[in-house]
């Protein structure tokens, strides 16, 4: 089953970060949807995220992969704990491979799953195809911050 509506759009629709606010006019603007046990995102890239001719760049990749794998922690701890917002969580750590170029000219698909959680924390594992072929994989620890923190109440 999938959601009609974009987490982003859903739980943070003012939201400034470059590669996921829905505000963010000149930023990625990625849209993750919940189907099933994962979290999936299509993504459209532009001339302007090239590396090199043809070829998506390599940080833009990482971006991708760091706020998608970012909301699906967030969407996970929210129904961990049943509450009706997802918690503010942020990149504790993220390890991206680069297994082949990424092409420019198709749509891109993000997965990602929980591989593990506890309490404040999730370890979310991601990959991004393109053209059926996973071009780029990451794991990454995402934790929900507390009050203090910069980023406590961004969405």
């Amino acid at each position: 089953m999938r959601m009609n509506e974009s987490l982003q759009d859903r739980y943070a629709p003012h939201n400034c970060c470059f590669g996921c606010g829905p505000s963010n006019e000149k930023g990625l603007r990625i849209k993750s949807f919940v189907e099933g046990d994962e979290v999936v995102c299509e993504f459209h890239p532009e001339e302007h995220h090239q590396a090199f001719p043809g070829m998506l760049n390599g940080g833009i990749c990482g971006a991708l992969l760091d706020c998608h794998s970012n909301w699906t922690a967030a969407w996970h701890l929210m129904t961990q704990a049943g509450t009706e917002k997802p918690p503010c969580t942020v990149t504790a750590d993220f390890h991206v491979r680069l297994l082949r170029p990424t092409p420019l000219d198709t749509t891109v698909r993000l997965r990602a799953k929980i591989a593990e959680s506890t309490g404040d924390r999730a370890i979310v594992e991601a990959t991004l195809e393109a053209n059926g072929r996973i071009t780029a994989t990451c794991r990454g620890t995402f934790v929900s911050v507390k009050e203090g923190h910069p980023a406590y109440h961004r969405w």
